[in-house]
């Protein structure tokens, strides 16, 4: 069955970085666009980054935009998410998310993804 598993959570540094990863497993991941949400206490989930199947297009949030790097590694079924210069607004759950085929274009409407992680807790606090 498709599964995404998020890693690589957990507290760091306001000005610190961290790395997520997503393993997928049950599908083939090359064939799919890729994206990372998060939500915070108290609000809806917000679309963070996005990658293309082959990893030539990516989109980034304003609010991350500079910041964090979305990368992807078909051949070890791993999506990555660089987190750097990170702020205490960064305070989240992040999951990552599969987009379904039947959408062809850049989106972080999480109405368009088919298949969701169980998320990794990221805290940024001095």
């Amino acid at each position: 069955q498709v599964q995404l598993v998020e890693s690589g959570g957990g507290l760091a540094q306001p000005g610190g970085s961290l790395r997520l990863s997503c393993a997928a497993s049950g599908f083939t991941l090359e064939d799919y666009a890729i994206a990372w949400f998060r939500q915070a206490p108290g609000k809806e989930r917000e679309g963070v980054s996005y990658i293309s199947s082959s990893g030539g297009s990516s989109y980034y949030a304003a609010s991350v935009k500079g910041r964090f790097t979305i990368s992807r590694d078909n051949a070890k079924n791993t999506v990555y998410l660089q987190m750097n210069s990170l702020k205490p607004e960064d305070t989240a759950v992040y999951y990552c998310a599969r987009k379904s085929t039947r959408y062809k274009y850049i989106t972080l409407d999480r109405t368009k993804f088919d298949y969701w992680g169980q998320g990794t807790q990221v805290t940024v606090s001095s």
